[in-house]
C-alpha cells in the first residue's frame, strides 16, 4: 500500500522530534527503586500503556479520525495532560511533527493545524499531529493507533535501556512482550467513550509530577 513506507518513516526512532530526551515519568520510578531492572520497566511499561496511552493519546487520535473538531481536541488533550512535564513534552514533540510534517507530508489539514498552533487557537499536541499526517496519508485508523502506540513504546525502551541500564536484548525482548499491551489497547480504544477521555491511573502522574522536582535526572520529562 502506499502509505506504508511514509508511515515506517512517520514512525522511525530516528525521527528529530526530541523523544529520546523524555521518560514520561519512568525515570521517577527508577530514582525510587521501584523500577530497576528488565521486568520492572516491563510492569511500569504495560500500566502506562493500558492507561496514559490508551485513555489520551490514542483515544484522541480515534476521536480525530472519526471527525471531531482538531480545536476542541487540542484544548481537551491540554487540560487532561495534568503534569506540566508531560504536557510541554507532547508540545514540543508535536510542533517538531508539525514542522517535520509540513516538509515531507504535506496535506490541508496539516496546514489547517499549523494555522491553528500559529494563530494561538492550538498549541500542537504529539498524537494528533501524527493523526492529521497519518489520516491524510490513508492510513486506516487501527494500523495509525498500533503504529503510534509501538513507536512511543520504542522509543521509551531505548531510553530505559540507557537510563536504568538494560541490555540490548532485554529492550527487545521488552518491545516483543509490549506488542501484545500495544494490540490490546488498540482494540480496548475502538470501546472507549469520551467520558473515558483522561482517565489516568494516578500513581502514574503523581510520578510524572515528581519529576521536575528529582534532585538529579536525565530526561526532561
Amino acid at each position: 500500500m502506499t502509505y506504508q513506507l511514509a508511515l515506517q518513516q512517520l514512525t522511525d526512532s530516528a525521527l528529530p522530534t526530541g523523544a529520546f530526551a523524555h521518560s514520561l515519568g519512568f525515570e521517577t520510578y527508577i530514582d525510587a527503586g521501584v523500577v530497576r531492572d528488565e521486568a520492572g520497566f516491563g510492569e511500569w511499561l504495560s500500566a502506562f500503556i493500558s492507561q496514559s496511552l490508551s485513555y489520551s493519546d490514542g483515544l484522541a487520535i480515534r476521536f480525530l479520525y472519526e471527525g471531531v473538531d482538531l480545536e476542541e481536541l487540542d484544548a481537551l488533550l491540554s487540560a487532561s495532560l495534568l503534569p506540566r512535564q508531560v504536557r510541554e513534552a507532547s508540545v514540543k514533540m508535536g510542533l517538531r511533527l508539525l514542522e517535520i510534517g509540513g516538509e515531507v507530508f504535506p496535506s490541508d489539514e496539516l496546514a489547517l493545524y499549523r494555522d491553528l498552533v500559529s494563530g494561538g487557537l492550538a498549541v500542537g499536541h504529539q498524537p494528533l499531529a501524527f493523526a492529521v499526517v497519518a489520516r491524510s496519508l490513508g492510513v486506516p485508523l487501527p494500523e495509525a493507533l498500533a503504529s503510534y502506540l509501538f513507536a512511543t513504546v520504542t522509543s521509551l525502551t531505548q531510553n530505559a535501556v540507557r537510563a536504568i541500564p538494560l541490555g540490548q536484548n532485554a529492550g527487545q525482548r521488552l518491545l516483543r512482550q509490549a506488542a501484545d499491551d500495544v494490540a490490546a489497547a488498540v482494540e480496548r480504544i475502538a470501546h472507549l467513550t469520551p467520558d473515558d477521555f483522561g482517565a489516568v491511573t494516578p500513581g502514574l502522574e503523581i510520578s510524572q509530577m515528581r519529576h521536575e522536582r528529582q534532585r538529579a535526572r536525565m530526561f526532561m520529562s
